[in-house]
C-alpha cells in the first residue's frame, strides 16, 4: 500500500505523514511546479505545470489497494475506479455508495458559478484544530480499514 497526496495547497499534508509513519507505510506526494515541498519522510514528484497534469500523474500512479488524499472529486472518482481508497481532506471517504452525488454536487456548483446571476458561493470555512483532530481520526481509520482489505 502507498498513499499519494495531491499535495497542492493541500491541509493535511503533514499528518498524513506522521500518521504513515506511525504505520510505516510510503507517501508520494504530488505537486506541481508552481508549489515547493519539503519533507524527510515521503517521497516528492514534481509534475510539469499544465491543467490536471498532477491529478493524471497520481491516477497513473495508484493501485487497487493504495490510499489517495485528494479535494478533487474527478480525481476521487478515477482511484475508486482502480481499486483505491478515497478520502477527502475533510476526513469523508469517498466511496462508490458516495461518489456520484458528490460529482453531481460539483457540477451544479460550477454550473451556479456559471449563471450571469447573483449566485455568489462562498468558500470553505477557515480550517479549525478540530478540522485535522477529525481527518486524523478517519484516516487512522481508513488505514485500518485498507490494510485488513489488502
Amino acid at each position: 500500500m502507498t498513499i499519494y497526496v495531491d499535495a497542492d495547497a493541500c491541509p493535511v499534508v503533514r499528518i498524513v505523514e506522521k500518521t504513515a509513519k506511525d504505520n510505516k507505510i510510503a507517501v508520494c506526494l504530488l505537486c506541481d511546479t508552481n508549489h515547493v515541498l519539503q519533507s524527510d519522510y515521503s517521497e516528492i514528484r514534481i509534475i510539469g505545470a499544465g491543467a490536471d497534469a498532477v491529478d493524471f500523474a497520481l491516477i497513473n500512479l495508484c493501485k487497487a489497494g493504495d490510499i489517495v488524499v485528494t479535494q478533487d472529486y474527478g480525481v476521487a472518482a478515477m482511484a475508486l475506479s482502480k481499486g483505491a481508497y478515497g478520502i477527502h481532506q475533510s476526513g469523508k471517504w469517498y466511496t462508490n455508495d458516495n461518489i456520484d452525488q458528490l460529482l453531481m454536487e460539483r457540477h451544479i456548483a460550477k454550473e451556479a458559478r456559471r449563471a450571469k446571476a447573483k449566485n455568489h458561493l462562498s468558500g470553505p470555512s477557515k480550517r479549525t484544530k478540530e478540522d485535522d483532530r477529525h481527518f486524523e481520526e478517519s484516516f487512522r481509520k481508513l488505514i485500518t480499514y485498507a490494510s485488513h482489505l489488502g
